[in-house]
C-alpha cells in the first residue's frame, strides 16, 4: 500500500511554504499508511562552512540524544551546532570528521542511530500517525527548495521507526518507495561487497543503497534510475532526492498508482491526485500520470534556477 509525495520547487519565492504544503500532503495519504511516516527536506541553505555535514541523529528522546552528543563533543574535543527536534538533532559538523563521529556514536551510545548527512538534507521518521509525526517534527513551519516523503503500511516488516521511510545511504541523497522488490537479499550482499552497510532488512534501504553505489560509480541520478530498471526485479514506484535534483520512475508494469502536476513554479508527485488538490496553482498544473519505465528527473545548477526536466 503506502504513499508517496514528493514537492520541487521551481521558485524560489515558494521555498517558505515547503514544509506547509508538504504537511498537507503527507496527511492527505494516511489511509495509505497510518503506521509510521516521514520526510527529507532540502533547506533553501545548507551548511554555512562548505567543510562541514548536517548529521541527522534519531534517539529515544531529547535528553538522550542531548547526553550523547555531549559525551560525543568531550570525546572527540569537537564542537557541533545542533538543532533539536523531538527524538532528533542534526549536528553540524566537519565534513572530515564524519567517519570518526559515526564510529564514536555505533560504539559509545546504543540507541542513537544517523539517520542521514548532508549539506541540505534533513531526515525526520517516527512511528505513528501522518499527521502526529509531521506535527512533531514541525514540518508546517520548514523551508527548503524540494522534499520527500512516505507513509507506511508495513507488509513486510515490523512497525518500527528504522522501518520508516525516507532511507538514505549517501550524501543528500534519499529514496521513497512504494512496492516490493524480490531480488533484494542478492543485491544486499552484492553492495555490501562494494562498501556499502546497511542498518534494517528493508528492500528500499537496498534500492537507496544501489541508486548511491552507481552515483559514486560515476552515474547521473537519471543514470542510475534507468538501470535499476533492469537490475531490479519487482514492482515499484520511486521518489529521490539529492542535493540540487528530485527524480520519479516507475517499473515496467506500474501497477503502483502515481500522479504527477507541473507548473512553472513547482513539480508535484503523490500516490493519488487528491494529495496535490491543495497546491497553488494546480487547477491550471499539466497533470499527468508518468509513463511505465521511464525516468522523469529535474535539476537544479543553483539555488534559484528553474528546475528542468529532464
Amino acid at each position: 500500500m503506502c504513499g508517496i509525495v514528493g514537492l520541487f520547487l521551481k521558485n524560489p519565492k515558494l521555498e517558505p511554504q515547503l514544509g506547509a504544503m508538504l504537511s498537507k500532503m503527507l496527511e492527505t495519504m494516511t489511509d495509505r499508511g497510518p503506521d509510521s511516516a516521514g520526510f527529507a527536506v532540502y533547506g533553501s541553505d545548507g551548511v554555512s562552512d562548505t567543510g562541514s555535514v548536517k548529521l541527522t541523529l534519531r534517539g529515544p528522546g531529547a535528553s538522550a540524544l542531548r547526553e550523547a552528543v555531549s559525551k560525543m563533543e568531550g570525546a572527540l574535543s569537537l564542537s557541533a551546532e545542533t538543532t533539536e527536534r523531538d527524538t532528533h538533532s542534526v549536528l553540524s559538523v566537519p565534513a572530515e570528521r564524519e567517519t570518526e563521529i559515526r564510529a564514536w556514536l555505533k560504539a559509545n551510545a546504543p540507541g542513537i542511530d544517523v539517520v542521514s548527512a548532508g549539506r541540505r538534507m534533513e531526515i525526520y521518521k517516527e512511528v505513528g500517525l501522518p499527521a502526529s509525526v509531521a506535527e512533531r517534527f514541525t514540518l508546517e513551519k520548514m523551508s527548503g527548495t524540494h522534499g520527500i516523503g512516505h507513509t507506511r503500511m508495513a507488509t513486510e516488516s515490523a512497525v518500527t521507526t528504522n522501518g520508516a521511510h525516507p532511507f538514505s545511504t549517501g550524501t543528500d541523497e534519499c529514496l521513497v518507495h512504494n512496492g516490493s522488490l524480490s531480488n533484494h537479499n542478492d543485491l544486499r550482499r552484492r553492495l555490501r561487497h562494494e562498501g556499502l552497510s546497511f542498518v534494517t532488512q528493508n528492500d528500499t534501504e537496498v534500492a537507496a543503497g544501489y541508486l548511491s553505489w552507481r552515483m559514486r560509480e560515476g552515474a547521473s541520478l537519471k543514470q542510475a534510475l534507468e538501470s535499476s530498471l533492469t537490475d531490479l526485479d519487482g514492482f515499484f514506484t520511486f521518489v529521490v532526492g539529492t542535493e540540487t535534483g528530485f527524480a520519479v520512475v516507475r517499473d515496467p508494469i506500474a501497477c503502483k498508482p502515481a500522479v504527477m502536476a507541473e507548473t512553472d513554479d513547482y513539480v508535484a508527485f503523490g500516490s493519488e491526485y487528491r494529495a496535490l488538490v491543495g497546491l497553488p496553482g494546480i487547477d491550471t498544473a499539466r497533470v499527468f500520470e508518468p509513463e511505465p519505465a521511464k525516468v522523469y528527473a529535474w535539476e537544479r545548477s543553483s539555488r534559484h534556477a528553474s528546475g528542468e526536466r529532464q
